[in-house]
């Protein structure tokens, strides 16, 4: 088995050193990415609120109509 001289250990940290590094810097990109999916979903969510809304609206506009129309008896 190879001796463990200071050299080796050195080498050895400093390499772990600069893995570390890399993956510090890969989690800030995941952490980006991340951030960037939860934006992204908060938006559809509203979006698809909106819809909701939209569709509350002409339903009830269709629900008028057909009222008028005689489709359907008054909600008195």
């Amino acid at each position: 088995m190879a001796e463990a001289t200071n050299d080796l250990l050195y080498e050895v940290l400093k390499s772990m050193q600069d893995r570390l590094t890399r993956m510090d810097i890969k989690l800030d990109e995941v952490k980006g990415e991340l951030q960037a999916i939860r934006q992204h979903q908060l938006a559809t969510s509203q979006e698809v609120g909106n819809i909701y809304v939209k569709l509350s609206r002409h339903d009830d506009q269709l629900t008028r109509i057909d009222t008028r129309l005689g489709l359907l008896e008054p909600a008195h």
